[in-house]
């Protein structure tokens, strides 16, 4: 049987990319009008089929804040490279665009969609409401990763932090726990917000009050790390609550340099389950987010979007479980 044409055969033919080819061949903007007929023509000399709308191929705006991206090495890239995956298992084509402060703050509309590449877009991360507000303006399609926001009728995919941050700090509570603080700032990320909240769920189902003054900031409004844990930690708190496993592992690491154990002289737990190797300190115990469910349910998503434009809103969460390691004490 012979072998089905591809459009990287094409692409590869004319020494232009995949993306190129596929628009040329579905009329989209973006490609000039001879090397269009180039195409059209190499793919018929080829024998190129096209395939059916069901199965098109896509191209998908990954947009994310700059700050999200430390080092090369942060959540949010480790969750686009499996979006990136899951988009191009579907057929599709992913583009990050980073988003600066500057354009953020403007309101700047991204260059993807400036330059008619983008048949929609994955918003990665928090960004500030009048910027999520603008992309609702440019009618592409839209889905929210990793955030989410009432005020706005997006498609949202998000990890169960508030019922997973429940279920870790119920796990303390067992474990004999009954003055446990919060680490994280109340709304710098809906994700934060959503974990507190859990956290003051199952606070108050075992019978103990939240209290203003065992609620840590860990970050300024720019998303830069700041710290004021007091001095007498151990005699405010048997544990600390940490929004993310960065904030545990930084926690640690100040811990340590006070000369407080862990987890002999207090409990810190995190969440995300995302390893920091340039972060040293105890196995932590946290809360597995589950990456790949969340890319996968992204990239299902906005396709569905695209080819449905008046569907209802779809929010999808996406569940996790605990990882107990030892950075949790029992009480006695």
């Amino acid at each position: 049987m012979a072998k089905s044409v591809r459009m990287a055969d094409i692409a590869e033919k004319l020494g232009v990319s995949v993306v190129t080819v596929s628009k040329a061949l579905r009329g989209k903007d973006g490609v000039g009008d001879e090397l269009r007929a180039q195409i059209i023509k190499i793919a018929e000399e080829l024998g190129y089929t096209a395939k059916s709308t069901s199965s098109e191929s896509y191209v998908i705006g990954i947009l994310t804040a700059g700050r999200y991206l430390e080092r090369g090495s942060s959540f949010y890239w480790s969750l686009y490279e499996r979006l990136l995956s899951h988009l191009s298992a579907s057929g599709d084509f992913g583009f990050l665009e980073v988003i600066s402060a500057e354009d953020e703050e403007t309101c700047a509309i991204p260059r993807i969609v400036q330059e008619h590449r983008a048949d929609g877009l994955i918003a990665m991360g928090t960004l500030g409401l009048p910027y999520m507000k603008m992309l609702g303006k440019l009618r592409i399609p839209l889905t929210m990763l990793d955030t989410y926001e009432t005020r706005l009728p997006y498609d949202t995919v998000i990890s169960d932090g508030y019922y997973g941050m429940c279920t870790m700090t119920d796990y303390l509570i067992r474990q004999g726990h009954r003055k446990l603080a919060f680490v994280g700032t109340l709304g710098a990320t809906s994700s934060i917000t959503d974990r507190y909240y859990g956290f003051c769920r199952a606070l108050t189902e075992a019978g103990l009050s939240p209290s203003p003054d065992l609620l840590f900031p860990d970050r300024y409004a720019d998303g830069s790390f700041r710290f004021s844990i007091p001095e007498n930690i151990t005699d405010l708190a048997t544990a600390l609550v940490c929004n993310c496993d960065l904030t545990a592992f930084t926690v640690c690491r100040h811990l340590e340099e006070k000369g407080i154990r862990v987890p002999e002289d207090i409990t810190v737990v995190g969440f995300d389950d995302f390893g920091t190797p340039a972060l040293h300190g105890p196995s932590l115990t946290t809360y597995s987010v589950d990456l790949d469910g969340m890319a996968h349910a992204s990239a299902a998503q906005i396709r569905s979007r695209i080819t449905h434009p008046q569907a209802n809103r779809s929010t999808v969460t996406v569940c996790g479980k605990m990882v107990l390691r030892n950075s949790v004490r029992r009480m006695e």
